[in-house]
């Protein structure tokens, strides 16, 4: 259909879920306006049954507790497609960079801490 975005379903077997840090926000319509307050977030759009998701999710946490200057946040796009569709999310996982409410870059994929650092301090420099 035109104008809705659809996500191809890829059930990982045996995949156990990844408990968000407790430094990450869990986003959706009702609070994504004030997370862009932050001068630096990294915003992750994904599903729970999307295998690359479930991968990145234990970088981010780890993100999340070492990096204080980056807030994260979390937008599943099952419940929230109308972000994804606003934002032009048309992979997941696919983390959106944001700098004072702008957006200023976005990761695509699978990517390691370092890499993910790197593309964030690069983009808001």
């Amino acid at each position: 259909m035109v104008g809705f975005i659809t996500f191809t379903h890829f059930k990982v077997k045996n995949a156990k879920p990844v408990e968000n840090s407790k430094k990450i926000i869990t986003l959706g319509n009702k609070n994504f306006k004030l997370a862009l307050k932050k001068e630096v977030l990294l915003v992750d759009f994904w599903a729970p049954w999307c295998g690359p998701c479930k991968m990145v999710a234990p970088v981010l946490n780890e993100i999340a507790e070492t990096e204080t200057d980056i807030t994260i946040g979390k937008v599943n796009v099952d419940h929230n497609q109308d972000l994804a569709k606003r934002y032009k999310v048309r992979n997941i996982p696919t983390m959106l960079i944001f700098k004072n409410g702008v957006e200023v870059g976005r990761i695509v994929g699978v990517k390691s801490k370092r890499a993910i650092i790197s593309e964030v301090r690069s983009a808001t420099a």
